[in-house]
């Protein structure tokens, strides 16, 4: 879910070779402050798109879905350009014009993230259609994805695949392997048995060398959004009748699955409010994007409850880290925002919405926070400007007998 997944794992284990990302970019910013490729004017952020362009583009783009803002077209051609001839996506090319081939590093990351995108802002089928068909095409046998081609499944590559192969239109049950397996059934092998107390219902990134599990709370929160079938956009979702972790066949299911990786990041969210990045050789910090990705993955599973809090907690401390890090910190807190219920316009003061439009090109069209608020007057019964037209222009037509007539009918 968070950049961790697409462009610092990438960067952690390509470009340097470690096992954890770099703290500079390990809760949503890009690489580098200083690009060392030059910066398309269609694409969102000013950083250095390398490793997270297609990523930080497609969460904006989703971001913004969830509000009615409408992309610029350039930015959406821009999106679109990075899709290979074989629905695959890199992380950024530098060179959409030339063709990929078999060095082009396309990844499931990108490409699931990419087809949320466009799917979100629509009329872009064929596009979609082709990065669902690469998807279904690298399904490993045992039902999950990995981040590159071929790769070991892990809990968020695949956890992130489920949740475009839902917004696209597919039922992530019926993608089958070779094998006959799931989604769920790759996320199912790497659940943490409910026996191991607050780690219990978490899941595993991948297992180690030795088979054993580790709880991830970021491969946890994207697993439980791919369980959900909800994407990156999750909705509120409702309480369950017990925040407790269920074994057996039910912890199989992909509800089950859900479930209890939502009751495991609740339990780390009560401890401190917030997540905490946990990178070799660093002091351990407040991880604000994995907490964001903790506290939709919580609302949409369990509501809002036990999100009320640490979403209080991001609103009093996030904002800093999101005008630093870009458009993909900003999506993350606007995704948090709406599946608490909340108000992403208003948060702590700051219009995450508006800061987020400004990180790109102008959008084709968008809602600014006051029309928000005309809106929710219109929606309470009051008056606004467009109710004195239409009010004006029914005058005329049919006088003013029939205008008080049908004010009644809408009064009773």
């Amino acid at each position: 879910m968070n950049i961790r997944r697409s462009a610092a794992l990438v960067a952690a284990t390509v470009v340097i070779g470690a096992s954890a990302a770099p703290a500079a970019f390990a809760d949503g910013a890009s690489p580098s402050a200083s690009p060392k490729v030059v910066v398309p004017s269609g694409l969102y952020g000013s950083s250095d798109p390398t490793y997270d362009g297609v990523w930080r583009q497609s969460l904006a783009f989703v971001a913004q879905a969830t509000e009615d803002v409408k992309p610029a077209a350039k930015a959406v051609d821009w999106l679109a350009g990075q899709q290979c001839e074989n629905g695959g996506f890199a992380a950024f090319r530098a060179e959409p014009g030339k063709a990929c081939d078999a060095k082009t590093p396309v990844d499931s990351n990108s490409t699931a993230a990419a087809v949320q995108a466009l799917a979100a802002v629509g009329g872009r089928e064929g596009e979609v259609a082709k990065g669902v068909a690469w998807l279904k095409k690298n399904q490993n046998a045992d039902g999950g994805w990995g981040y590159n081609p071929g790769g070991a499944s892990d809990g968020n590559s695949t956890g992130v695949v489920l949740g475009a192969l839902s917004t696209s239109g597919d039922e992530p049950a019926e993608v089958r392997s070779s094998t006959g397996k799931s989604g769920f059934d790759a996320l199912a092998t790497l659940a943490l048995p409910c026996s191991e107390g607050k780690n219990g219902g978490a899941l595993a990134y991948q297992p180690d060398k030795k088979g054993e599990l580790t709880a991830n709370a970021d491969a946890t929160a994207a697993g439980v959004l791919g369980a959900l079938g909800s994407g990156f956009a999750a909705e509120k979702g409702e309480a369950p009748d017990a925040y407790t972790c269920e074994s057996g066949d039910a912890a199989k299911t992909s509800d089950g699955i859900a479930r209890n990786g939502a009751v495991y990041l609740q339990n780390q969210l009560s401890t401190h409010l917030y997540l905490k990045s946990q990178l070799a050789g660093a002091t351990d910090q407040p991880d604000y994007g994995n907490t964001a990705d903790a506290v939709t993955a919580v609302a949409a599973t369990e509501g809002i409850k036990y999100t009320k809090d640490p979403y209080a907690w991001l609103e009093k401390n996030a904002q800093d880290w999101a005008k630093g890090a870009g458009p993909a910190a900003y999506a993350q807190l606007i995704f948090a925002a709406h599946a608490t219920g909340n108000d992403p316009r208003d948060f702590g003061g700051t219009d995450l919405v508006s800061a987020l439009n400004k990180t790109g090109p102008d959008p084709a069209s968008a809602k600014s926070a006051a029309d928000s608020g005309d809106e929710k007057k219109d929606d309470d019964g009051g008056s606004s400007v467009s109710w004195w037209i239409v009010g004006v222009m029914f005058i005329a037509a049919v006088g003013v007998g029939i205008l008080i007539s049908g004010r009644k009918k809408q009064q009773k």
